[in-house]
């Protein structure tokens, strides 16, 4: 088992995985990762199920120390890497050997990355599920983000490091920009407001807030207009559900969003599109468009045939490698690991 050490924690940096099912009823929020398909493809690349726990870092990026050899991958947002002080890449597996250190020197594209290290990160399975839920104390490393001084530690990896190193992802899933579409499928109340207001929603653009965090995105733009204001009976609200109160401005509910809520919803981002609302950040321009359920269906089901095409080719890679062995050596007395692996001819 191997463990990394955080140096400097960056502004958030917590421990996430797919999200915490099976207990909204109790008001206990789904909460896991923003950007559900580049979480499972860092996963993906260093070998390990695709939700299992990894880090999950916003704008400014951490400082990581490695204190043994693992595979790691970083996927989502570009907030350039550097690794020993060169940068590294993205959407690739790598090596990194006991003493290096991870850093990140700004923001490329997009706000949020993702690193996985093959093994996973070893805390504590809570109501099923590695995620952190800092407003409730819950899940993660102590129910917090982390801090300078925290030492993680990580899982045993299921095959030998070298089997794993020079996975790619060999075609960009998403573009990050600063000018958003998000498709819709409208609902569940979009009776409630007028055919003007609908209008508006759809064919205007909106700046994201400096409200605009885990829990949910506000938006400013022409205010939306109701049949007779935006509160209702409390139900229950998904990830990319577009929230409208009464003073019309909207309001796209995520990760750590709350069970239930009063306000009217026009509409709900489609599974797809999710990682382009996860990776938007403060003065980013949304504008939305309405699609068919089918075409939902289609597009979700085009994006899992790419992961799943991934998928199969990093494990045919790993398949390659038939035995390894491990040895300890000294050279002009400094200490080296070797790794001799058999391969198939």
């Amino acid at each position: 088992m191997g463990q990394i050490k955080i140096i400097k924690p960056g502004l958030l940096t917590t421990v996430q995985d797919l999200g915490r099912y099976g207990y909204q009823q109790y008001g206990v929020t789904v909460s896991g990762v923003m950007d559900n398909v580049s979480a499972r493809l860092a996963n993906i690349l260093v070998g390990n199920d695709e939700g299992e726990g990894l880090l999950e870092i916003t704008m400014l990026g951490p400082e990581i120390e490695f204190l043994e050899a693992m595979v790691i991958a970083i996927t989502g947002g570009d907030l350039f890497p550097i690794l020993n002080n060169n940068a590294v890449a993205m959407g690739k597996s790598l090596l990194v050997k006991k003493g290096d250190k991870l850093a990140f020197k700004g923001v490329k594209n997009g706000c949020r990355s993702y690193i996985a290290f093959s093994g996973g990160i070893e805390v504590p399975i809570i109501m099923g599920s590695k995620s952190t839920f800092t407003r409730g104390n819950i899940g993660g490393y102590e129910g917090r983000a982390l801090k300078a001084g925290d030492t993680l530690p990580i899982g045993n990896h299921k095959v030998s490091l070298s089997s794993l190193v020079g996975n790619e992802i060999y075609e960009n899933l998403y573009e990050y920009k600063n000018n958003i579409e998000l498709r819709i499928l409208l609902g569940p109340q979009e009776h409630a407001f007028t055919e003007k207001g609908l209008q508006t929603f759809l064919t205007n653009e909106y700046s994201v807030t400096n409200e605009c965090d885990r829990m949910g995105y506000r938006l400013q733009g022409e205010k939306i207009e109701h049949e007779d204001g935006g509160d209702i009976i409390s139900d229950g609200i998904a990830m990319g559900a577009i929230q409208v109160p009464s003073h019309g401005n909207p309001i796209i509910m995520m990760a750590d969003r709350q069970t239930t809520g009063g306000y009217t919803k026009i509409g709900n981002i489609i599974t797809v599109d999710l990682p382009k609302v996860a990776q938007a950040k403060a003065g980013d321009k949304i504008a939305f468009k309405e699609v068919t359920i089918e075409e939902a269906h289609h597009w979700l089901k085009e994006l899992e045939g790419k992961i799943d095409s991934l998928k199969q080719q990093c494990r045919t890679k790993q398949k390659e490698v038939i035995k390894t062995r491990e040895f300890h050596i000294r050279v002009n007395g400094k200490p080296y690991q070797v790794m001799v692996e058999e391969l198939k001819s």
